[in-house]
């Protein structure tokens, strides 16, 4: 009888010595593992898997990726704890509201990110380009304002930024191939392609809210974190080559055109209506400045000029004044191309009326008038005779007078705006004629002194 007690006895002790063993509760010190494989956790393999993840906790994103380079080991070992709940806890935080977008919490929630980019851009650097992606995408999917339409306040969200960064650390140094996989992938996750399709092929602002969404993503996610200028250019050039021309000009809008302070929604009517401001401008300024300045092989300069052409008409025809001012801002090269483009090609009297509102641009904004003058003196010598030069001269003589009266002619029917906007407009393009000739005389004098 007692040797049958003291049998059932020593089976309690048994099943607590075979649950402390079990294969789950440690992760390094098992037995069974190659020798090899456990020479590359150091003294890692001592400790139990819920040790190294409470290590893992004490330490910063930016040591945990330090750590995923000790060995392939560790590093899937990391891996692992990034996909527990506590892991994805801890690491993807998701404070992206009522935070101050300027203050201290705005920049540690940013590095954060990037560290968090780092992390992953280490922990997964042996895995093939789409592996990498997918399992990242894994992890992310957790967060609702890293997706397209995720956040119900996208204005007031810091996902997106966040995200952006992310991919921007994971990807720098990865080659147009790699990159070219990336933007693939994230066009097929988001369903990019259809969405554009859908805002650029309709009547403008028929889709607001949309239009809103898309801008959003492509600035916060895929263009505005590069330092390097040529990764912008690559990452603009995605979005916009695989559309015609004129849905470049219309994505190029959406994009980087005016919004509106309220809403943030485009701003469709604001080149049409009347004179803007050079902050409604300077964003598709910079954009063109910079497919045109990066050497890109992707965009000749006779591309650039086109989209500029076909800018200028998106939702309708600019005003004159706005188109002069976009190209003032878009620098000496881009608008003396695109001057010169319209003199080969027969525009002289577009080019004439153009001349008058760089006039015009600079009076209002205290540029140098000397700057337009040259301007035109450099595009007089891409026309081939002196009968021509003398033609585009005399129009631009017209073109001031024409003008001038254009503006008048409201004015002298009673159709005054309640802040005299007309008034002041022909009042400022008297002083851009008068300041005008006057560096043409200075001009002619210079020469012929000389």
């Amino acid at each position: 009888m007692a040797s049958r007690v003291n049998t059932s006895l020593t089976l309690i002790p048994n099943k607590k010595c075979k649950r402390t063993n079990h294969q789950s509760s440690y992760f390094f010190n098992n037995p069974d593992l190659d020798p090899q494989l456990l020479s590359t956790v150091g003294d890692f393999k001592v400790l139990p898997l819920e040790i190294f993840h409470i290590i893992l906790r004490y330490l910063s994103v930016k040591d945990i990726g330090m750590l995923s380079m000790v060995s392939k080991t560790v590093s899937q070992h990391i891996i692992n704890y990034i996909s527990t709940s506590s892991g994805s806890r801890r690491l993807l935080i998701q404070n992206f509201h009522n935070i101050d977008l300027s203050g201290t919490e705005d920049t540690r929630l940013r590095a954060h990110y990037k560290a968090l980019g780092l992390l992953f851009k280490r922990c997964t650097l042996l895995l093939p380009t789409k592996d990498r992606l997918k399992y990242i995408h894994k992890i992310l999917s957790e967060v609702s304002c890293f997706k397209f339409s995720g956040c119900s306040a996208p204005l007031q969200c810091l996902g997106l930024p966040c995200y952006g960064i992310f991919l921007q650390t994971l990807t720098a140094g990865w080659d147009e191939l790699e990159c070219h996989r990336v933007y693939n992938f994230l066009c097929e996750l988001t369903n990019l392609s259809r969405k554009m399709q859908t805002v650029v092929c309709n009547k403008a602002g028929s889709a607001r809210k949309l239009e809103l969404r898309i801008r959003l993503f492509c600035r916060n996610v895929l263009l505005d974190h590069w330092t390097q200028r040529s990764d912008s250019a690559f990452w603009l050039t995605r979005i916009l080559k695989p559309w015609p021309m004129v849905n470049q000009a219309r994505l190029l809008y959406i994009i980087f055109g005016p919004t509106s302070p309220q809403d943030g929604q485009v701003i469709w009517q604001e080149m049409v209506e009347g004179p803007t401001d050079e902050s409604s401008l300077k964003g598709l300024a910079d954009a063109i400045k910079l497919l045109y300045e990066t050497g890109t092989k992707e965009w000749t300069a006779d591309d650039v000029i086109s989209l500029v052409d076909e800018l200028s008409v998106v939702p309708r025809e600019w005003l004159l004044e706005n188109n002069a001012r976009l190209l003032i801002l878009s620098g000496n090269n881009i608008c003396f191309t695109f001057m010169a483009s319209k003199a080969v090609n027969g525009r002289a009297i577009e080019l004439a009326r153009l001349i008058v509102f760089l006039a015009l641009v600079c009076e209002k904004e205290l540029y140098c008038m000397d700057w337009t003058v040259r301007m035109m003196q450099k595009v007089c010598k891409v026309f081939s005779t002196a009968a021509e030069r003398k033609s585009f001269l005399q129009s631009v003589a017209n073109a001031f007078a024409c003008i001038s009266m254009e503006m008048l002619q409201p004015i002298m029917s009673g159709e005054r705006d309640d802040d005299d906007r007309g008034f002041l407009n022909l009042f400022h393009l008297l002083h851009a004629q008068a300041n005008f000739h006057k560096e043409v005389l200075y001009l002619s004098m210079n020469t012929s002194s000389s």
